[in-house]
């Protein structure tokens, strides 16, 4: 089987729930979306069932879901509530592996003590970073990398979003010494059969066990 993975970006909106919604389609795995904010515009379970045209079966509810598009402590506060790991439990009897997204980047704080790099740690996901392929990721890569680092957190690699700069990709690779396992491309039409063929042929298959 497959390993689960914790999937976190550099930024929001660098294109973690493509990059999960690839995921879960190519290692048929479980969509999980522990904590949820902007809900109000959509859930990023329901664009994953879309792009991979999974069941929601295959998926797993959020365990906290908020509608203002803000950092989850913010959400959190103005509905009312504290976000607590101890609620977000692993599920029981799965049978595939889990893609697990984060909100926003590793250090995004969730409450008033901890951030999502401790929902990572709750989780202990081996971590597959979302970066863009753009003018900047080297900076913001590097320090993702560095903080995980810095939490003896496991990093499986790098997944760089967009026009591909094998410059970036090379120097991702040299000062943060992990690999960048694959990259997404701009896609004018997204759906499953698309990201089947981006994993084929634009990421290292090697590196997830059981791919399809």
């Amino acid at each position: 089987m497959n390993e689960s993975l914790f999937v976190t970006g550099t930024d929001t909106n660098v294109g973690k729930t493509l990059l999960s919604a690839l995921l879960v389609a190519a290692l048929d795995a479980a969509y999980w979306k522990p904590i949820q904010t902007g809900a109000r515009e959509g859930t990023d379970r329901r664009t994953v069932m879309q792009l991979a045209e999974i069941p929601e079966t295959q998926t797993i509810p959020e365990s906290y879901c908020f509608d203002p598009p803000v950092s989850p402590h913010l959400a959190a506060e103005a509905s009312g509530v504290r976000i607590d790991l101890a609620r977000i439990r692993l599920p029981n009897n799965l049978a595939r592996p889990i893609i697990a997204e984060g909100a926003g980047g590793i250090l995004v704080p969730i409450n008033d003590s901890e951030l999502m790099l401790d929902l990572a740690r709750h989780l202990a996901y081996p971590v597959l970073i979302a970066a863009r392929a753009a003018l900047g990721t080297i900076n913001h890569t590097l320090l993702t990398v560095r903080a995980l680092g810095c939490a003896k957190m496991p990093v499986k690699g790098v997944a760089m979003i967009g026009h591909r700069n094998k410059d970036n990709e090379r120097s991702i690779e040299h000062f943060a010494a992990v690999p960048v396992l694959g990259s997404i491309p701009w896609l004018d039409t997204i759906n499953r059969e698309t990201l089947l063929n981006v994993f084929r042929n634009n990421f290292e298959q090697k590196c997830f066990r059981d791919a399809r």
